[in-house]
């Protein structure tokens, strides 16, 4: 099998890989609580396997590299419960941007970013943005289960899609490394209902508050491997489809240009 995984691999072979264009992937996500019964690097752990599966499965097509994941991201929302080291959205951008630089000087110029926190997804879309824009290279961002709604949410049984240390969740640490998950204390996992905040309106919640006791949303008790595995594949399918999507990897509209409205308009009325 051709390697895909960056760490594992010599200057000369990443070089060769630059030098051909090769896709490089970012996988991003956190180090925080998972509740009683999960690790607390479930979501680095998630997005990185998603990401080399996914990375593996196109290799004969296209060239591709999986960087190590980026195992810190904005966490605070989970500090009651212990376990957590996070960044805020200042030094999360500016690891991103530290990141794209690094791939620029190597000879890189298409990054995907695959995320697999919750927390991470608005400041990630506003990164994606921002770099694009200051780079001039594509950088497309996605959530795991944003790549694969429907096919995840067909499925749970007890949940209409991905939580937190959840039905989801569980499953796939089953399906991909069952001795991590705690077992025995799954049952002891589930949180004390809450209602849903209004819709519409945007404020911080803290998982003290949405998820008193054990910080878990989602009720892992319905994991099982087989749940895990279908997840899995359904992903990876949706995000090696998007790695060979030219659309995806087209260079950014240099909107910023000084005079680009000017020359817009002048070949609009030629």
């Amino acid at each position: 099998m051709t390697e895909t995984r960056w760490e594992r691999m010599t200057a000369p072979e990443l070089k060769a890989l630059a030098a051909r264009d090769a896709l490089v992937v970012l996988p991003v996500g956190s180090l925080e609580q998972h509740g009683p019964h999960l690790p607390v690097w479930t979501d680095s752990f998630c997005a990185h396997a998603f990401a080399v599966r996914a990375a593996e499965a196109v290799a004969a097509e296209m060239p591709v590299v999986v960087l190590p994941p980026m195992w810190m991201g904005l966490s605070e929302h989970h500090f009651p419960f212990g376990g957590t080291i996070s960044l805020d959205h200042a030094t999360f951008h500016a690891v991103l941007r530290c990141v794209v630089r690094s791939l620029l000087a190597d000879g890189f110029r298409r990054l995907l970013v695959v995320n697999g926190h919750g927390g991470n997804i608005e400041p990630l879309a506003v990164a994606a943005r921002e770099l694009a824009h200051e780079f001039g290279i594509p950088v497309v961002a996605t959530t795991w289960p944003q790549a694969a709604p429907q096919e995840i949410a067909a499925t749970l049984t007890t949940q209409p899609g991905v939580q937190h240390a959840c039905e989801a969740e569980t499953s796939l640490w089953l399906a991909l490394d069952p001795g991590q998950v705690r077992r025995e204390r799954i049952a002891d996992s589930l949180a004390e209902p809450v209602p849903a905040p209004p819709p519409g309106f945007s404020r911080f919640w803290s998982f003290e508050e949405r998820a008193p006791r054990t910080g878990v949303r989602g009720d892992p008790r319905a994991a099982t491997a087989e749940k895990g595995e279908r997840i899995l594949a359904a992903v990876v399918g949706a995000l090696a489809r998007a790695m060979r999507d030219p659309a995806l990897w087209r260079s950014p509209d240099p909107v910023w240009t000084p005079g680009r409205a000017g020359r817009f308009q002048a070949g609009a009325a030629e």
